[in-house]
């Protein structure tokens, strides 16, 4: 079973940068997809971000392209998301998650097979 915890989340202002991590353990994640997941307050949780296990391949949704980038350690068995010119509607809990499947299966369920409990990413303007 992959544990997950999220960190870097925090408080900025519009047009700063943050990035996020997510530590996996319980099991290497090197040959899992891995991805990013947000939750806004009164919204349904939606897609941010997909990283594929070798990081060759990578997807974004259209809201954050070219703003994040999602890149991966596995040696390190770590994830990392980099939020850049951040809006005021980036404001959101950020989960990371992993699945054993290829990306775009994963991502097209949006039912990834663990998950992360969340790190509150606020952003004023």
């Amino acid at each position: 079973q992959v544990q997950l915890v999220e960190s870097g989340g925090g408080l900025v202002q519009a047009g700063d940068s943050l990035r996020l991590s997510c530590a996996a353990s319980g099991r290497t994640v090197s040959t899992f997809t891995m991805g990013w997941f947000r939750q806004a307050p009164g919204k349904e949780r939606e897609f941010v971000a997909a990283i594929s296990w070798s990081g060759r391949s990578t997807y974004y949704a259209a809201s954050v392209e070219g703003r994040f980038t999602i890149f991966r350690d596995n040696a390190k068995n770590t994830m990392y998301l980099q939020m850049n010119s951040l809006k005021t509607e980036d404001t959101a809990v950020y989960y990371c998650a992993a699945d054993p499947r290829e990306p775009v299966e994963a991502i097209s369920t949006g039912d990834f097979g663990s998950w992360g409990r969340g790190t509150q990413v606020t952003v004023s303007s």
